[in-house]
This record gives structure tokens, sequence and C-alpha cells, in this order.
């Protein structure tokens, strides 16, 4: 039986599942649609991955491997919500959480030295970072506006700042000795497994990775970033941002290349800090203090050290010396180099491109920033975009036209710097990718402190995604431009798949054009400025990039875009926004009893969902719920009933108030199903008479502290409390269940 399944994740998107989800309970199941929660946070996939030190009442099922099962069928329809991409200090202080509230799950193994340790490793390996898109993204991803978002901001626009008159704002990157340029790549002849290994300079070979199954048509790449020029870089930066006199800004995403980014988050604490660790380097490591953590483990970590206070002052001294660092917190003293996933590149960079260039110094004072992002395989992007504002001045939400993106993702691919193909070297050799004959297809000479990364993008996916991509031109009628450079290794084997590819479908008529990125981001700008659309069809980091970079610019956030993964065995995935700001958000609301989480993105994903169960179940009653939903999301918007940003005015709780309004008053409206508008009558009566009471019982709820029990691990009582303060609302929602059953 089709069901959809709902997931249950992190953060403010999780909070915002205990108001809303029972609203879209009752009115799917008035009209016979099952949905069906299941829980991928963080900390579910950690308990689910040690049943053995549970007890029966403590133990959960793997529900991300589950759906990942299940989205390998036609019957899949999974609405994804936002969830952490967990760093290693995030990983730790869930697990924590979880310890505290009495469960046996392990501490997290740094240098696992027993089986048993590995063995945790290997679990918390597959838990932290991406772990759960590519188990779920069987599919190509096709994200855009609504139309009725972009309506909205064209009516309603936020302001994206100018760039002040001689703004020393400017990326740098490495302009060789990185992944961009040391990348080799090949396409397999056949199916095969092949091994991955260190070959050193002393002749002993080591396996990196014993077994490496590939299928052929699959491209396979290998690239190093070199320590000692990354090093070398990165002390430049710093010297050049204090000249400068500009705040000092380092951009990665060391959530999603969880292996790769973090090491080189800590290459730049190092870099900053140069003199600190040249003098206590010793003290901090044998303290198990990893500059990969960044500031925020390491400072509380030198409490225990008998030179812990010498060393701290060394710290705080050398950022008085240094160039003043961007903070993602002046208030807190949270720095941009306290912990490696604070500052994500897709949500922080368009921040500062829509402030006119500018980030926030010590004192929470707005200035001009070095914006650091060491591997230039994407830092053009940004490059192009921050030239053109200078040039040209900033985009004006009421004029300009869309980037949309088709983004190849399914089946894992493109997962750069992730997973169990990245490796920090620790000897002087060769890195070589070896085929089950024993012929080397590829190899790199390595030092000691360079990082290694592998990667696999299949031959399926590849072909589904220029599918996509001419399906998405030939209904949109926009220009698809592929975001390929053709002098990069793997882009170039890339480029040969699209071209013989194309000519499987009809594109006549339609502009579908291959550019390097940097060019790319130039042309669609121009197009955007002229009001004009144009699709960005990209690999999976710049789908990533992208799908955040001009949604911000163009709608304000990325929350509010339409994501849909038509998965590739016939089912659909539908994700619902991002997640970058979702910390803040919880913490307003632990501090105010105010969460300002914006749930469009849930609005958006539950219309196609609808319409996919309409076909999979040939419910028709679904297709009306989906249409009624949109109408009412149209007059959500229309209404301005989107969360505020301070307390006092409506919070995501009052605007799943009013969408459950909306809705009903739009079923109880249309005439294509009697039942349904007759079910949904006295709801909309009820909701609309009572609104002035709904409204102010959610309004008194807010202003005093919230307890959840946690933050990673919530005391799901204690949020269901938090997030249904109204009775009356909760009265009116549980009716229709009652009537329904």
């Amino acid at each position: 039986m089709s069901k959809v399944i709902y997931t249950y994740t992190d953060e403010a998107p999780a909070l915002a599942t205990h108001s809303f989800l029972p609203i879209i309970e009752a009115f799917a199941g008035a009209a016979g649609v099952e949905v069906e929660l299941r829980d991928i946070s963080l900390a579910g996939r950690i308990l689910a991955q040690f049943p053995d030190r549970l007890t029966d009442e403590q133990r959960v099922p793997d529900a991300l491997a589950e759906l990942g099962e299940l989205a390998k069928t036609p019957e899949a329809n999974i609405i994804k919500l936002p969830n952490i991409s967990a760093s290693i200090p995030q990983l730790k202080a869930a697990i924590k959480e979880l310890q505290d509230a009495g469960y046996d799950v392990p501490a997290y193994p740094e240098n696992p030295q027993t089986d048993e340790e590995r063995a945790a490793r290997e679990a918390y390996d597959r838990v932290k970072g991406s772990a759960v898109n590519p188990v779920l993204r069987q599919g190509n991803s096709d994200r855009r506006a609504p139309a009725s978002v972009k309506a909205y901001a064209k009516k309603h626009p936020h302001r994206n700042k100018p760039f002040a008159e001689g703004s020393k704002t400017a990326v740098t990157s490495l302009a060789d000795h990185d992944f961009r340029h040391n990348e080799r790549s090949v396409v397999a002849s056949a199916d095969d497994t092949l091994r991955i290994e260190l070959v050193t300079a002393d002749g002993e070979t080591r396996v990196l990775k014993e077994a490496l199954p590939v299928l052929e048509g699959e491209i396979v790449d290998a690239s190093v970033l070199e320590a000692a020029p990354l090093q070398s870089f990165l002390r430049d930066t710093v010297a050049r941002a204090k000249e400068e006199g500009i705040l000092y800004s380092v951009h990665l995403k060391a959530t999603m290349m969880k292996v790769s980014d973090p090491i080189i988050f800590g290459h730049a604490v190092k870099a900053f800090f140069a003199d600190v660790f040249e003098r206590y380097g010793d003290d901090l490591a044998a303290a198990g203090l990893s500059a990969n953590d960044g500031l925020g483990t390491i400072l509380p970590g030198l409490d225990a050290l008998p030179n812990g206070a010498e060393i701290k002052a060394a710290f705080e001294q050398a950022i008085a010396d240094g160039p003043r660092l961007s903070y993602v917190n002046s208030d807190k003293g949270i720095t941009n180099l306290h912990v490696p996933s604070d500052v994500i590149i897709d949500a922080s960079l368009p921040a500062l491109i829509r402030n006119g260039g500018r980030l926030w110094g010590p004192q929470g004072e707005e200035d001009d920033a070095l914006v650091v992002i060491p591997d230039s395989s994407y830092a053009g992007v940004y490059d192009a975009v921050i030239e053109d504002v200078k040039a040209n001045g900033p985009l004006d939400p009421a004029t300009i036209g869309s980037v949309p993106n088709v983004g190849l993702m399914a089946q894992a691919a493109q997962e750069y710097g992730s997973h169990d193909k990245t490796f920090e070297i620790d000897a002087a050799g060769t890195v070589r990718v070896v085929s089950g004959a024993g012929e080397v297809l590829l190899e790199q000479a390595v030092q000691p402190g360079d990082i290694w990364r592998g990667t696999q993008t299949k031959d399926v996916p590849i072909r589904d995604w220029v599918r996509l991509a001419v399906e998405r031109a030939r209904v949109s009628g926009d220009p698809a431009i592929f975001w390929l450079d053709e002098t990069r290794a793997h882009d170039a084997n890339l480029i040969a798949k699209v071209n013989a590819y194309l000519p499987e479908h009809d594109t006549d008529g339609l502009d579908i054009r291959i550019l390097a990125p940097a060019e790319a981001t130039k042309v669609s700008l121009d197009r955007l400025r002229q009001g004009r659309n144009t699709i960005s069809v990209t690999g999976n980091v710049l789908r990533d990039y992208n799908t955040d970079l001009f949604p911000i610019l163009e709608v304000g956030t990325s929350a509010k875009m339409l994501s849909v993964v038509p998965l590739i065995a016939g089912g659909g995935l539908f994700e619902t926004g991002a997640g970058g700001s979702a910390p803040k958000h919880v913490q307003q609301l632990v501090e105010e009893g105010y969460l300002r989480w914006d749930s469009l993105g849930e609005f958006f994903a539950l219309v196609p969902s609808l319409e996919k169960h309409a076909e999979q179940a040939g419910n028709d009653a679904a297709k009306v719920l989906a249409g009624a939903l949109d109408r009412g999301t149209g007059r959500f918007l229309d209404e301005n009933r989107s969360p505020g940003r301070k307390l006092g005015t409506i919070d995501n709780r009052g605007s799943h108030f009013y969408l459950a309004l909306y809705w009903a008053q739009e079923l109880a409206s249309q005439t294509e199903d009697a039942a349904l508008a007759e079910r949904f009558a006295p709801l909309a009566e009820q909701l609309a008479a009572n609104e002035e009471r709904i409204v102010g019982e959610l309004a008194a709820a807010q202003g005093s502290p919230v307890d959840l029990g946690g933050y990673y691990f919530v005391d799901r009582a204690k949020a269901d409390a938090a997030m249904r303060p109204s009775a009356t609302l909760n009265d009116a929602i549980a009716s229709v269940q009652a009537a329904t059953a």
C-alpha cells in the first residue's frame, strides 16, 4: 500500500514537526492518505547502530536503512526534512546527551586501538557528516522557486545591500597543488573491484581500501590537496588580512566533505595560531585537543592541562595580534575558527553577499572580509558573484529572474572528501588505484599530511541527470547550462558522457550549453539581471552551493524552494529546504519560547508528495488535497503569515495555524470532491471563528524559556507541549481525526 513517509530529523525542523505533523495527519487521513513518521535524526541514527548495547525499551529501528531500501522502489514517497550533517564536535555532543540519558552508547574513539573501538568508530563513521543524503538520494535533484514564492518576492522584495565603494572583500584560493589542479580521472571499462593503496618511499605497500566495487562506465577520480602548499597559502592569507585591515574568514563544507574539510579547517586554525602550535602543539596533541575540532573544543579543554592558563593566554594574545577574525556570534565569543561546521560555505557566503560583502567582527561590527576558500574547485563561482555585484550593484528581487537547478547526486555521485575514500596521508610515497587485474589506473605522489580523496559517479545517474535537464528545459522553455570545465579531469569525462547522451533526447529548439562554472555564473547573472531564467545543471557539490546561493539572493532564503527528487526506480523524494540557520532558531526557542523556523519548504514538498500518492494509489482525493494545499499556501504568502524574526510576532506555531485555516477553507470551497468539502467545512468555520482565541493562546506561550530535555535527543513529550500550546487548535484538529476514525 502506498504511504507518505514523513521524516523526523533535528533542531528547528524537528521541533516544527511536533506542531505541523498532527495537522498533516488529520487532513491526509480525511482523504484516505496514510502518513507514517520515521526517525532519521542524529540521535536516532546513533541509537540504531548499537542495538546490542541497549535495553528492549531503548532500541530503535534503523529507519535510514529502511528508507534507503524503500527509495529504490516505485512505491517510495518520502518527505525529507533538513537533518544535521554532523561534525565530530556535534557527534560527540549527541553521544554525551544519550549517555547522560542512560543509553549505553560508546564514546567516540579518536584513535581506536581495540576491535571494539574500531567497530564503534566504523559505526560512527556511518552516522557523521552527510550520512542521510547519499542513502535516500536514489535520484537526481530538481530544485526551483515555486511560482508563488517568486511572485511574493517580487511583490515584497527583501533588501540585498550594495557593496561600498572600494570594498576590499575578496575571494582567495590556492592557485595550484589543490584538489582542482591535481585531479586524475578514469572511466571504468568493465565491472570491477578496485583497490586503493599507498606505496611508501620505503617500498612498503599499505592497503587504504581493500575493495572498491565499480560498474562499467563509472567515472572514478583521485586527487590530492598538498599540505605544505596549503599551510603556506593559509599563512599568507592571515598576513594579507592583517595588512589590509579586514576580517579573516575561512569558508568550507565540513558537513558534506566530512573527512577532508575538518582537516583543512585544522590547517587554518594552525596557520592563524602558528606561534601557539609551535610552542604548545605537543601539549595539545597529548591532551587530545585537535585543531580539526576548532577553538570551541580546544579552549574548554585547556582547563584540564597544568599549563592550560598559559596556553589560553597565548591563544588570546594571538587573536589580539592577528587580523580580526570574523565571528559567528560575537556576543558569545564564537569565532570563525571555533567549530568546523559553524561556517558552512553555501549558507555563509550568500549571507555575506546579501550584506554588501560584509561579515561581523569581534565587537559585532560589520567590515569587509578576506574570503578564504582553500580549494579552488568552485571558488570562482563566489568570486564571480562578488565581482558582479561590485560592478553592477545588488540584485533586485523585484525584477530579477531565477536560477533553478538540476543536480547530479543519485547513488552518492560526487561525494567528494567524504565517506571511506578520503585519507590523511602519514608517509611519503604514491597512492594508487589498482584494478582487479593489478593494473594501476590512477596514481599520485604524496607527502605526510597530504589529503588524498577518491570519488565515484555511476553511469546510470549521469544518464538520468541529462534526461532531467532536457526535460526541465523543455517544460520551462529556459536555457540549460551544464556547469562543467573541460580543463578539469573529472569534468572532461563527464562532458564526453553528456555529449553522448544528449542525442538520445529531443533537444530541437532547446538552448543547451556547456560552460565552466565561473563563466556559467557570469552568463546566469547577466540573464538574471534581465529578468530571465537559466537552469544550472550541476554536479553534486555545486548543486548544494547553487541551491542556497541563488535562492537566498532571489527570494531571501533557500527554505522556500521546491525540491523534488524523481527517484530512478519511479518513486519520489521530496526535500523541504536547507537547515543552516536551524541552530540559532533552537537557541531562540529555548531562551524566549519563540521559534522562527519557516515551514514553507514543508508546505511545498507536501503538495507534490500528495500528487505522487494520488498517482501511486489511484486516490483522486489526494490530488484534491494537494491542489487545495497549493492554493492555501499561495494565500498564506499573500497574507504574509510566515514567522517573524522577533518575539511578539507570529512564530512557527502560528504559521501552522494559518496554513491549516487556509487549507481547510480551500477544501471546503472546492467543487471537485463534495465529500471532502463537506468534511472540512466545519473545521474551516471553527478555525475562522476562533482565530483570535487561537492566536492569543499561541502568543501566550511566547516569552518564557523552554525546556526541551535535550538538544540532539529531545524529550518528545516536552517538545509536544512546547509546540502545541493552543488547546483550541488542538481540539479542532483532533475533531477531524475523530471524524475520520
